[in-house]
């Protein structure tokens, strides 16, 4: 992704990119190593979006935004709310109350985390994007600090709706990206 945004040109097509990670702990820019509590086995990289640390595995949908911010008339903010927007009016389809928080990015489902967003903006264009629980194991989240807030719950598809793998969110989220982000055609 950081050389699909180095290399695109201003005819480049927007993409988003769904995958899952081998096991990983991730650690922002900005990131503290004392949200690391017990990362043992699991490999910590450092990364170049914002926020703190997190956790990905399989069993969780991530998310690469790879956008022109200044073509698609979007700032920061705006794709940010676009991305928790998306993962909102998805659980609300599937009858999940869910809701976004300004001060610490992410969706929520009562006190549990569902999605994180973790951006980073070069040459105009956005890369890396969200990461949405389907049914990871959440165990790993009690190793660390998520994106910073100890002892902030985490949740998942799973526990909430009958969705149980990637592929099925990854179709289910498609159409609410599209829309927020104004995508015409995905690759």
């Amino acid at each position: 992704m950081q050389t699909f945004t180095d290399t695109r040109s201003a005819d480049t097509a927007d993409e988003l990119w769904f995958l899952e990670h081998p096991p990983v702990f991730t650690l922002g820019m900005a990131g503290k190593a004392e949200h690391l509590l017990a990362p043992g086995d699991i490999p910590v990289v450092h990364t170049d979006r914002g926020g703190q640390v997190t956790y990905h595995g399989p069993g969780q949908l991530v998310v690469y935004a790879l956008i022109d911010l200044r073509r698609a008339g979007l700032g920061v903010r705006d794709l940010v709310t676009g991305l928790e927007q998306s993962v909102i009016r998805y659980a609300a389809q599937l009858g999940i109350t869910a809701a976004a928080r300004r001060e610490a990015p992410g969706v929520y489902v009562d006190s549990g985390k569902l999605a994180s967003v973790g951006i980073r903006i070069r040459r105009g264009a956005s890369y890396h994007g969200l990461a949405l629980n389907v049914n990871l194991d959440l165990a790993p989240f009690l190793r660390i600090n998520p994106c910073g807030f100890a002892g902030l719950p985490m949740t998942r598809l799973a526990d909430l709706a009958p969705v149980t793998d990637v592929a099925t969110a990854a179709a289910g989220l498609l159409p609410h990206l599209r829309q927020s982000l104004g995508f015409v055609t995905v690759l």
